[in-house]
């Protein structure tokens, strides 16, 4: 029952940061430091959702195969690959690591 529970309250929850989304007046949605923290607020998402995906197993942190896919993914985009390639790198590291590895 504590699962329905959680769930009823999170979709409560959801749809009121939805609503509450919505009653914001346009002028303050047009303050520049809201447009900056806008722009930059999915980027921190995206960013903490790779570390804690790529760096945590439940309550502790790991160093395995998933990190060196991150890394051979940050190296394609420093050298300007396409999303593709940066994608296809990440998978074929992630993959040889856990081949070699075991």
């Amino acid at each position: 029952m504590n699962v329905w529970i959680a769930i009823g309250a999170t979709a409560i929850g959801c749809y009121a940061v939805k609503l509450t989304g919505l009653l914001v007046p346009a002028g303050v949605l047009e303050r520049p430091l809201v447009r900056r923290l806008a722009a930059l607020l999915p980027v921190a998402l995206l960013a903490a959702l790779t570390a804690q995906q790529t760096f945590a197993d439940g309550q502790t942190l790991v160093l395995d195969a998933r990190a060196a896919g991150l890394a051979a993914a940050a190296v394609a985009l420093i050298l300007r690959a396409p999303f593709l390639l940066v994608v296809a790198a990440a998978v074929a590291v992630t993959a040889g690591v856990r081949a070699v590895g075991g």
